[in-house]
């Protein structure tokens, strides 16, 4: 008996024993990878838009042109683009509202001069921000047609240019992103785009004999730009890598729930069996699915969802998480501070290392690639006149080889395609932000791509690759123009208190007052909210950075105006 009992007081004991335990170390690796997992995303889909084949243009002009001497230009641009990616991310996080809506709410139902301010500031803006996306387009329609023309030779430029034209289809099988959960799919297509260019562009920068020293040394500021008549392009890098189109997507893609996607995905592929199966549970509680339907009956079925699939693609999609019948700010309220503080630093350190670690690098090889095979190689550009895509693939295939050049191309038409993509989705946002008009992906990517062909088709025939170039650089150096316009309201209502700040519940309220208080909250009609806006010293540099574009553009003006002028 004495046996037994001893056994009987030890078997729990050595049960507890033989437990696994989790060391902290595992537990930390599976919180990063739950934050990884859930978080990750909207920064690759932003970071898409600042390598796209605009870039391609201008970063190939400023290497054949000047070295490495503008890849300080490419640094300072990728840092302007994560500032205001940044700003655009805590706004659209905070108030669950995205650019053009935080617009619409702003301008359009004024107390004072309420036509006034409509017609002549918030429709004349979204007219700005609707001619920013059609110049985004451009760029990628004549970036994937002459990635199209490289891989295959005998197609002529205006034939890539209709091939590029007809790419809606892709959309068919991405859904719609802007919805209040975000879309996976959507986003792992587009980072396996981004991993791909990324790994092309590294694997031809191997090849190539590059001068490491002096590529770094372009890297510090130099006086160079201004009197050597580098600052037209470095105008166009600018607007090549901070793009207005990707503000207003980050802002509206910010807003979406992160946390309960993998629950929510979950919960939908239960509701989605298809109408040809049966739930049916077993003794033990589990959810199991049964047929007796034939292969035919089960074919028919799925023949018919992907009919209807295919037929939602074109129909009105419903209001965005984003969208609201408010007419201004007061008739609203912000999100959750749990909800800002489950999302806003993930989301910030996501786009932070997107842009820094995929953007900034990709478009400093390509500068690279150009610098250390125009300007510093064995054969320059003709005259120093600014090289092209079609020179730039040329020129890789003697030296290096086609397969370098080979890769160069895929490159380029995977650069294309994601930023095509990503534009269309940022003109849907801007449309419902603005105008609260919504239109399907498909009806959209097809009005936005007829107003890019227009230009692309006439310049592809008329004037050949060259002009296409020019049209790639000129596309950029309207974005620059573009940016002011689009960066002022988001300075403004990100620098707002007014906008920015968060009701504290009671319970959190009481607790942070007994413990050692919460220094950016403030009273608020008895109420306390925590602010979000931003720090003094980000909104001078926001401002900084916005009068330094617009000095730089009227510069520009001024001197192509001047050129016209004396050449005729």
């Amino acid at each position: 008996m004495s046996l037994m009992k001893e056994t009987e007081v030890q078997h729990p004991q050595s049960s507890v024993a033989q437990q696994p335990v989790t060391s902290p170390w595992k537990k930390r690796c599976q919180t990063v990878l739950l934050h990884l997992r859930n978080h990750t995303g909207v920064g690759m889909v932003c970071a898409v838009a600042y390598f796209d084949p605009g870039n391609w243009g201008v970063d190939l002009e400023a290497g054949s042109q000047y070295g490495y001497r503008l890849l300080f230009v490419v640094l300072l641009a990728g840092v302007f683009a994560i500032f205001f990616q940044s700003m655009a991310s805590r706004m659209g996080c905070v108030t669950g509202l995205d650019l053009a809506s935080h617009c619409r709410l702003l301008l359009h139902s004024r107390p004072k001069h309420t036509m006034l301010w409509r017609w002549g500031v918030l429709y004349p803006l979204y007219l700005v921000s609707e001619i920013a996306i059609i110049a985004t387009d451009l760029a990628e329609l004549l970036g994937s047609a002459i990635a199209l023309c490289l891989l295959f030779p005998k197609l002529e430029l205006w034939h890539g240019v209709l091939i590029t034209a007809f790419d809606v289809i892709i959309l068919l099988a991405l859904g719609d992103p802007l919805r209040s959960r975000p879309l996976k799919l959507f986003e792992w297509f587009i980072g396996a785009l981004v991993i791909a260019v990324f790994v092309c562009m590294c694997i031809i920068v191997s090849e190539v004999n590059i001068k490491w020293g002096h590529a770094f040394q372009g890297y510090l500021p130099s006086k160079y730009i201004i009197p050597n008549g580098a600052l037209y392009v470095s105008v166009g890098i600018i607007g090549a890598t901070v793009m207005p189109h990707s503000l207003f997507l980050g802002s509206a893609l910010a807003t979406q729930d992160r946390i309960s996607t993998s629950s929510h995905n979950a919960f939908l592929k239960e509701d989605q069996f298809s109408p040809t199966m049966s739930l049916t549970s077993n003794e033990s509680g589990t959810i199991t699915k049964e047929s007796s339907l034939t292969l035919v009956d089960r074919l028919r079925a799925v023949s018919f969802q992907a009919k209807q699939y295919f037929l939602s693609s074109f129909r009105v999609p419903p209001p965005s998480t984003f969208a609201t019948r408010a007419t201004c700010h007061s008739d609203r309220e912000n999100n959750s501070l749990a909800f800002v503080n489950a999302h806003i630093y993930h989301g910030l350190v996501d786009v932070a290392v997107s842009l820094l670690g995929f953007a900034v690098v990709i478009n400093s090889l390509i500068l690279i690639i150009a610098g250390g095979v125009f300007y510093h190689g064995t054969v320059s550009s003709d005259g120093n006149k600014p090289a092209g895509l079609f020179e730039a693939y040329d020129l890789i295939r003697d030296l290096v080889g086609q397969g370098p050049a080979t890769l160069f191309a895929v490159a380029l038409l995977a650069a294309g395609q994601s930023a095509s993509i990503i534009a269309t989705v940022a003109g849907q946002a801007v449309s419902e932000g603005f105008l609260q008009w919504r239109v399907s992906p498909v009806i959209r990517r097809l009005l936005t791509r007829l107003l890019a062909v227009i230009p692309s088709m006439v310049v592809a025939i008329a004037m050949g690759k060259r002009g296409i170039d020019t049209l790639l650089v000129l596309s950029q150096v309207v974005l620059s123009i573009v940016l002011p316009f689009i960066t002022l309201p988001l300075i403004y209502i990100t620098s707002s208190k007014r906008f920015m700040s968060v009701k504290v519940p009671v319970s959190v309220s009481a607790l942070s007052s007994s413990t050692n208080g919460c220094e950016s909250e403030t009273e608020n009609g008895g109420e306390k909210t925590k602010d979000f806006s931003n720090h003094w010293v980000s909104t001078t540099i926001g401002w900084a950075i916005w009068l330094l574009v617009l000095v730089a553009n009227v510069y520009v003006l001024t001197t192509v105006r001047k050129e016209v002028e004396d050449a005729d």
